[in-house]
């Protein structure tokens, strides 16, 4: 299985280049975040025949879509949205006993106390599928550095996205039976970011932050192979992350 998330940046300005990476990656299942545009102002070319396609977005504003192959789904999901969704931000479909979801929390920049009210019902919602006995793939734009680590030397300070209770969040999320599936497959690189300020060739220099992450049951996330980020693909300001896994 393959599983991959990008924060577009903008959908109608990466079209092209979303079409590029589904052509080349074939995902089984696409999460993407930061639309910036309402369903029907994206792009005709993103569609593919292919595959299940939502779009769950709002004009110049948050976003999120989640692909699946049609050969992958075998049959027509249902998708929907947990009832804590908020400005098109979550979406959700479940394939046989997995439930797949893009996620594209708040940054906290315009309601610092919105962002940690989703993040709290956001793990509430993996505790109650789980205790269900489903297992749960959630990929996205989280919008915090889990660690110290996940975080450039030169960009560490007390902001948002890296404050100890956004930190604890995220940990609670992980303690409700999710995996943290880049980290788990590379505990000790240091410089595995997926998003760069865009000024000073911080890209380039790869002086960045951990933001977008691929979390799983840990049934799922026991087979995966390899989660890399992909930094040199696409002109948004975060890369791709691809997770790939054993059979099933």
């Amino acid at each position: 299985m393959k599983v991959a998330t990008w924060n577009v940046n903008g959908i109608r300005a990466r079209a092209a280049q979303f079409c590029e990476f589904l052509e080349r990656e074939r995902p089984d299942v696409m999460c993407l975040q930061e639309l910036k545009a309402e369903a029907a102002q994206v792009p005709p070319a993103c569609g593919r025949d292919d595959y299940y396609v939502y779009w769950h977005g709002l004009r110049a504003y948050s976003g999120v879509a989640l692909h699946i192959r049609k050969d992958f789904a075998g049959g027509e999901p249902q998708f929907s949205h947990p009832a804590f969704d908020m400005e098109s931000r979550i979406v959700q479909a479940q394939i046989g006993n997995t439930v797949f979801a893009s996620v594209y929390v708040p940054n906290g920049g315009k309601s610092y106390p919105a962002k940690v009210e989703f993040m709290r019902q956001l793990g509430e919602w993996a505790r109650h599928l789980q205790a269900e006995g489903r297992e749960v793939v959630l990929c996205g734009d989280i919008n915090i550095a889990r660690t110290e680590v996940d975080v450039h030397p030169r960009e560490r300070k007390p902001v948002i996205g890296q404050l100890p209770e956004e930190r604890n969040l995220f940990e609670g999320l992980l303690g409700g039976g999710l995996m943290d599936v880049g980290r788990q497959l590379d505990p000790q690189n240091d410089r595995y970011f997926t998003w760069w300020a865009p000024w000073r060739n911080m890209r380039e220099r790869n002086i960045g932050w951990r933001l977008d992450y691929v979390l799983a049951s840990p049934t799922i996330a026991g087979k995966a192979l390899s989660c890399p980020v992909m930094r040199e693909f696409g002109t948004s300001d975060h890369g791709p992350v691809v997770m790939t896994t054993g059979p099933q």
